[in-house]
């Protein structure tokens, strides 16, 4: 019964007319988003943060979660017309659904991709709401100790999820937790690296950092790469798929849903994982492999739906624990913390409202995305001819503004102008930021629990060892750190970065 109360909770906030605005806003976002390539969801998310400060939690979180889940569905529609993932995990979605494409069938192909969407997001709604309350449950049980345990756990998730070199991601951790500390001493009052600048008393600012990073570099970076594209088919007609369709199309999207659910929650499981997995299954299953890369129904709701299923599951590390499983939900870490709402497992139980709100919100955000989706396909195309020498500059412009208006900040204008070049650089020599942003974000609540864990515990370290949770969570930290330091998968990290 306690699940129904929670999802009757959820329905009542995420159906509320400001909250179902503002997923409305998301949603659209996210599809425009997903549609440009080279504007992620990460960078997108990164630059309206501080747009999202005036909000209540609720509405700010809902659209947030908006703009993932609906870039997901945006990458799709250009894959399929234009042969252009929008998204990393649309990259599948090009194989078969480009070819339906090409063979006049571009109309079934974006239907059956947004109800596969529409499909596994439905189904990892439930999914999140089934393990949310367990694992709220375990956090009941969380004292000091075992939270310093998880945020350890947490920043070695940031490690995995990073590409290329473990010792750099390492050194980026590393990196983060010490800017993390710059500020005033809570305990002593002592300045701490402010080097006599007043706009450094309360510590670096997450959201111009974030921008920067991830927001301004990548668009920086973006404006190197010249890509043409050409539409093939912007006649869509017969967008009702038909039954044989929907008959082979369905199979393929529970295998997706039930592969992007798990994998989802993984921390480091990216963007591509689940579709690459679930193409992969549907052509080693399948009767007749060679139809894969043709034209195969089930080569696009496959990856489809593992794509979106997978988007969702992603946030039940982060509503239930407090880990993000992915860069975005680092971002979501920051749009917590900015709400003056500390991660972590005591979520659940101290904002009910929130957390349940952003769950049923998923569900109401997929309807609309299928409602929308399809009729507005035209629209989504015909941005494609926007150039990217005119959007560049409104961007820069967009996110001097939003930086400036969170604390009247000229600083802060200035900070996030020098963390874009510093992006922009970690790019260039294939270091990426996220594990730095997750260290500057949980590096003060790491620091906090650990001298709280040693004063319950009269200056004792071993208590990390003799609490049983704690226990079980530094002993994953430990097996992940050696399995990251085998030879076989730092040479797998190494050729994944020279591909």
């Amino acid at each position: 019964m306690e699940l129904f109360d929670n999802l009757l909770l959820g329905l009542s906030t995420a159906l509320q007319f400001n909250n179902l605005l503002y997923c409305l806003i998301g949603v659209v976002i996210g599809t425009a988003i997903g549609v440009l390539p080279g504007i992620g969801p990460i960078p997108t998310v990164a630059l309206l943060l501080p747009f999202t400060f005036g909000l209540p939690p609720e509405s700010a979180l809902i659209m947030l979660a908006g703009i993932f889940y609906g870039a997901q569905y945006g990458g799709s529609t250009t894959a399929i017309l234009v042969n252009v993932p929008g998204e990393t995990s649309s990259v599948v979605t090009c194989l078969d659904g480009h070819a339906m494409a090409r063979q006049g069938r571009a109309g079934p192909a974006l239907a059956i991709a947004a109800v596969s969407s529409f499909f596994a997001g439905t189904v990892a709604t439930v999914v999140i709401a089934l393990l949310s309350l367990p694992l709220a449950a375990l956090a009941l049980k969380f004292t000091a100790v075992e939270y310093f345990s998880l945020l350890v756990l947490g920043l070695l998730a940031a490690v995995i999820l990073a590409h290329g070199s473990v010792s750099k991601s390492l050194a980026m951790v590393f990196l983060g937790l010490l800017l993390g500390t710059i500020g005033i001493d809570v305990n002593s009052g002592a300045a701490r690296m402010t080097f006599g600048i007043p706009a450094l008393s309360d510590g670096l600012d997450f959201v111009p950092v974030a921008m920067g990073m991830f927001g301004l570099a990548e668009i920086i970076a973006n404006l190197e790469r010249n890509e043409v594209r050409q539409v093939v088919s912007q006649k869509l007609r017969d967008l009702v798929p038909t039954r044989a369709d929907l008959k082979a199309a369905f199979p393929a999207m529970v295998r997706g849903t039930a592969i992007g659910s798990a994998l989802g929650v993984l921390p480091g499981g990216g963007a591509a994982l689940p579709p690459f997995t679930a193409y992969a299954l549907e052509k080693k299953i399948a009767r007749d492999p060679q139809r894969f890369g043709k034209g195969a129904i089930e080569g696009v709701a496959g990856p489809e739906a593992a794509n979106n299923a997978g988007a969702q599951t992603s946030f039940i590390p982060l509503l239930t624990l407090g880990i993000p499983a992915n860069a975005l939900m680092a971002l979501m870490i920051g749009a917590l913390m900015m709400q003056g709402i500390q991660p972590g497992p005591q979520v659940m139980t101290e904002q009910p409202a929130l957390v349940w709100g952003v769950i049923a919100s998923m569900w109401t955000g997929n309807l609309m995305l299928l409602i929308i989706n399809l009729p507005l396909v035209g629209l989504w195309v015909s941005m494609l001819k926007i150039p990217y020498r005119l959007l560049f500059p409104a961007i820069v412009l967009f996110c001097c503004i939003g930086t400036y208006g969170i604390s009247n900040s000229v600083f802060n204008v200035w900070l996030m102008l020098g963390c874009a070049m510093l992006g922009y650089f970690f790019i260039k020599v294939g270091v990426e930021p996220a594990p730095l942003l997750l260290g500057l974000v949980l590096g003060p609540q790491l620091e906090e629990n650990f001298r709280r864990a040693m004063q319950l515990a009269d200056g004792d370290p071993s208590v990390f060892l003799t609490r049983p949770i704690s226990a079980v969570l530094l002993a994953v930290v430990a097996v992940l750190l050696l399995a990251m330091l085998s030879p076989a998968v730092l040479r797998k990290r190494t050729q994944a970065l020279a591909e």
